[in-house]
């Protein structure tokens, strides 16, 4: 869990450290054979270097995206360190809320916002983003005429998209926003905001994973024209604030952290050197380059196998914490270290082999033919960069747990634990799955048909 001034041996240390104390004090083990683990000094250290790279922007509001991290705990510690929070749904909204962000802290972004959702930003005061015209319509129709809400519109500036499909937001055909390349669409945003003097931001998000800084400078590049283009037809300076989105992506291969928060300011100023002059309040939604790097997942080896040469560990980690990885896994590698049972690094020599996990499909690896210690059963594999949407994004094929996910403090003294949130219990899956209902298929309606 590397903080973003140490070197790689300072964060093979701690995780060391930090796997070791797990399974000392049982929170890696029979009864618990996975669990996440977030570094509390890491994060606030991310935080630090996100702020260090905008320190000669004059106004700008970080905000983290929940979706990253949807823990109560964490956007608490995240809210403590002075970000604010981008949510996409009631759920994430209500999560920001009970974290302790001030609704004017709070960014709103969704393609599909109900009208109630919308009337709940608007009434708190959330800042809000609309991803299309027609919401803008739907505002018109909602919007009280004391509203605190800060509101956007969302663009799609249309400059393409990285290596990743899926997380490219600005291609041709993204459902995000509206296509400012296509015919007439410029135009109309323009007129949207010349009718409506409340709109006062500007708001794109070029895409996260996989997408190059110069792709998502390009991008933000053209938001900020269309802001000044908005000024010239109306007159005087409208948009006030240009939210910037997030996405600046994550090194998976090792433990450097690169591109850093620096190099994606570098890239935004070489693009637009007045994007970040002061002329506009900048919003940031940064989420899994805060996060991933201060988070690792621990599993138990259960059995080991042979099958067709190939060596086979049998883990408690596969695509219900990591399913991302397991259904793109040319996408989303993921580096995979071996502890002995002990919590120790093993040192033997390295052996081809694939790690599984407990999912029942075929499909369920997390590591294929990556050379590691031979396993064992009883050994602990640690999946490195989990910390962004590996906690969160839990897949629930076979009624599967979620892990326990601890805080770790390291200092000189050693390691403290404390629980952000605690494992599910079978009778948790069983009671979300139905169990107060379970005769409501046998007496449960009005009129049954008997046959």
């Amino acid at each position: 869990m590397p903080r973003p001034t140490e070197n790689q041996q300072t964060d093979v240390t701690s995780v060391a450290r930090t796997v070791r104390r797990a399974v000392a004090d049982g929170l890696i083990g029979e009864g618990r054979p996975v669990a996440g683990f977030v570094d509390v000094r890491g994060v606030r250290s991310s935080v630090a270097a996100l702020r260090e790279a905008f320190a000669r922007t004059p106004d700008v509001l970080h905000t983290f995206a929940a979706k990253a991290c949807p823990l109560v705990p964490v956007l608490r510690l995240l809210a403590d360190a002075g970000m604010g929070c981008e949510v996409a749904s009631p759920g994430e909204l209500r999560l920001a809320l009970d974290a302790g962000f001030a609704p004017a802290r709070i960014v709103l972004d969704s393609p599909a916002k109900t009208r109630g959702e919308i009337r709940e930003a608007l009434s708190l005061g959330v800042a809000l983003n609309a991803d299309n015209l027609d919401e803008l319509d739907r505002i018109d129709a909602l919007r009280p005429a004391d509203c605190p809400s800060v509101l956007g519109l969302r663009v799609n500036p249309q400059v393409g998209g990285g290596s990743i499909g899926a997380m490219s937001t600005a291609t041709a055909t993204s459902k995000f926003g509206v296509a400012l390349r296509d015919p007439g669409a410029r135009a109309r945003v323009v007129e949207a905001f010349a009718r409506r003097p409340w709109l006062t931001r500007l708001h794109a998000h070029v895409g996260s994973q996989g997408c190059p800084l110069p792709l998502i400078a390009e991008g933000l590049a053209a938001t900020h024209r269309l802001a000044e283009d908005i000024a010239d037809r109306v007159g005087r300076s409208q948009v006030t604030s240009v939210d910037l989105g997030g996405g600046l992506p994550v090194n998976f291969a090792d433990d450097t952290v690169t591109p850093t928060y620096a190099d994606y300011v570098a890239a935004l100023t070489a693009a637009e050197p007045a994007l970040l002059d002061g002329r506009y309040q900048v919003v940031t939604e940064f989420g899994r380059s805060l996060i991933a790097k201060n988070g690792f997942t621990a599993a138990l080896v259960e059995y080991v196998k042979d099958a067709g040469g190939r060596r086979v560990a049998l883990t408690h980690a596969g695509g219900q914490v990591a399913t991302r990885t397991v259904l793109m896994p040319d996408a989303w590698p993921l580096r995979i270290s071996a502890f002995g049972p002990d919590g120790l690094p093993k040192r033997t020599p390295l052996v081809r082999q694939d790690v599984a996990g407990p999912l029942c499909f075929a499909g369920d690896v997390v590591a294929h033919d990556r050379p590691l210690p031979a396993l064992a059963e009883g050994d602990v594999v640690v999946l490195h960069d989990t910390g962004g949407y590996y906690f969160s994004a839990h897949w629930a094929y076979n009624s599967l747990p979620r892990p326990a996910v601890y805080g770790a403090l390291l200092d000189e003294g050693g390691v403290a634990f404390a629980v952000i949130r605690p494992a599910q219990s079978v009778r948790e899956i069983s009671a979300e799955s139905g169990l107060a209902q379970a005769d409501a298929l046998l007496t449960g309606f009005d009129a049954p048909f008997r046959h």
